[in-house]
């Protein structure tokens, strides 16, 4: 579907200090999500920054990926489990996740990230695999705040060359074998500006920026997505947005 650009007027709808009932249900930490969209309408990163409802939807975009394309989350299309027991047994990602929740690399009440700290973040991806150029989403989050890709880049690299105490149960978390080693060939490129490919950059489960232009795109609010619902103009399956 082509998404529904909501204009200028629609995107200042909300009104200041007020958060509805829908945004604690769906973003449960409505306040973080609103400072990170400041911040990104600070940065300049993206063009088109959408508003809480808006990322609301895109919240429901990830849940129906959930539902109906699992198999593009925490598993690698190419590639070997890595040849370590704890790492055959974590393969089952329903055995995965409570490790993954006690090492407080996934935050399941937050599917945007936009509610996540630099911490959680890095955390989130030194600890859960991303294929291929899929840590790119988080990567580019990253990047509005300072110095933070460097730092991660120092992190990634103690765990590559085993100065990480802990770097067996980071590699072990991320199942697959190769998975640090791409990690780190990503951040470099980030901090050397490499642009991601035409495909990646207009995949929303790819790109961070991408993700944000496709929920900029949609109805502006709850009423307007209803209807957009109703006619079949919501496309929540949809893995190509135009720049």
């Amino acid at each position: 579907m082509a998404g529904v650009r909501a204009d200028a007027e629609a995107v200042t709808t909300e009104v200041p200090g007020r958060t509805p009932w829908h945004a604690r249900l769906l973003l449960v930490r409505p306040a973080r999500v609103r400072s990170t969209l400041s911040a990104l309408r600070r940065s300049g990163l993206v063009e088109e920054v959408p508003n809480l409802w808006q990322v609301e939807v895109g919240v429901i975009r990830m849940l129906h990926r959930i539902a109906f394309r699992p198999g593009t989350i925490g598993t690698a299309v190419e590639g070997s489990v890595r040849d370590d027991r704890w790492a055959r047994l974590l393969e089952n990602r329903l055995l995965r996740l409570p490790f993954l929740l006690r090492e407080g690399s996934i935050a399941p009440w937050d599917l945007s990230g936009l509610a996540s700290s630099p911490d959680r973040i890095e955390r989130h991806l030194l600890g859960t695999h991303h294929d291929r150029s899929q840590s790119s989403y988080d990567l580019e989050l990253l990047s509005i705040h300072p110095g933070r890709l460097e730092r991660l880049a120092r992190r990634v690299r103690a765990v590559v060359d085993g100065s990480d105490p802990r770097h067996r149960l980071l590699r072990n978390l991320c199942v697959y074998d190769g998975y640090h080693e791409r990690l780190l060939s990503n951040v470099e490129g980030w901090l050397r500006g490499r642009p991601l490919g035409t495909a990646e950059a207009s995949d929303p489960d790819v790109c961070f920026a991408a993700h944000l232009r496709w929920c900029a795109r949609q109805p502006a609010t709850p009423r307007e997505t209803w209807r957009a619902w109703r006619e079949g103009r919501l496309d929540l399956g949809a893995t190509s947005v135009p720049a």
